[in-house]
């Protein structure tokens, strides 16, 4: 049975851009979809057309069990959307904008003005409820901006690159309201480039490129596909990252990445903590000072850069333009 999100086949072309080739995707209710790409692969186009937004050339996709294609306006109001930047009034103060939201969702005056009031608190807006939205801070829009597409309690989200921009903080605060989202059983697709951000909310991962879905897993299984440990040793001095080297290789189950401008020397290696008191000890041995010592799992970071063959860019992603 389809998921909450499915999609199957999707092509879609910007004049002799092919910017979707066939996208496979299936999100089980009440789940995180982390889309991971980088810039140009498709994942704001794979949105577009699940929101509504475009139409594909072929393929089929439908949301909370509706056919996208046959019945948008259904689609419509069963989902909320938060994409690239906030969508907010900036004339209208931050009540005014979420029961504007509401009146459109056909909310009755009372309905909308006791939702937005909800809204603003859960988001932690209330003291600023009767301002201009152009007063905000870019964290707060944000917030505002989450906070309108939940007017309506939707059982499916899309958030595109929603903390893209936002300070440490802000980010934390965006990333636990969205934990508490899909904790009450909302289903969540997202796209971002802040490969933390996926670690932590996705239950499972869809990398893109070309179109296409190259890769999908958990952040776990994604992050064994690229190899197992790596041994990382700073040195203190240049002179030693020849010795070091030497040491790591006759430990390492792979070829050894040397950052001279770092002094940072790493190896692949298997045999986890026992093996790394064996490599302090030989280096202490060769009277290696090191300035730090780790044994570390691949990152979703090292997944991306296996499989595009790049890290992650955090720019506004280029597809084309939507008719």
């Amino acid at each position: 049975m389809p998921g909450a999100i499915y999609a199957e086949g999707l092509v879609k072309v910007f004049g002799e851009v092919r910017a979707l080739d066939g996208v496979d995707l299936d999100v089980p209710e009440g789940t995180v979809l982390g889309l991971l790409g980088p810039n140009g692969a498709g994942k704001t186009t794979t949105v577009r057309v699940l929101t509504t937004l475009v139409r594909p050339e072929r393929g089929s996709a439908s949301v909370a069990g509706i056919d996208v294609l046959e019945h948008p306006d259904a689609v419509r109001h069963s989902i909320g959307v938060s994409g690239q930047f906030a969508a907010v009034d900036e004339y209208l103060t931050g009540r005014e904008n979420l029961r504007m939201v509401g009146r459109l969702y056909q909310l009755d005056g009372r309905q909308a003005k006791k939702r937005a009031g909800e809204l603003l608190d859960r988001f932690h807006l209330a003291d600023a409820a009767d301002r201009p939205a152009k007063t905000y801070s870019g964290g707060m829009r944000r917030r505002l901006d989450l906070a309108a597409a939940l007017v309506v309690s939707p059982p499916v989200m899309f958030m595109d690159e929603p903390t893209t921009g936002l300070d440490p903080r802000n980010r934390q605060q965006l990333w636990e309201v969205i934990e508490e989202l899909v904790a009450g059983g909302t289903t969540l697709l997202l796209t971002t480039q802040y490969l933390e951000e996926a670690d932590r909310l996705a239950h499972d991962i869809a990398v893109v490129d070309h179109g296409r879905v190259i890769a999908r897993g958990t952040s776990d299984q994604l992050k064994a596909r690229t190899g197992g440990e790596r041994v990382e040793v700073v040195v203190h001095r240049r002179e030693h990252i020849a010795t070091a080297g030497e040491v790591l290789r006759r430990f390492g189950d792979g070829a050894t990445a040397v950052e001279e401008h770092t002094r940072r020397i790493t190896v692949p290696v298997s045999g986890g903590a026992r093996l790394l008191a064996e490599i302090i000890r030989e280096l202490d041995a060769h009277g290696v000072e090191m300035d730090d010592i780790a044994l570390r799992r691949p990152t979703l970071d090292d997944v991306f850069i296996a499989l595009t063959g790049h890290a992650a860019e955090a720019e506004e992603e280029r597809e084309g333009t939507v008719p």
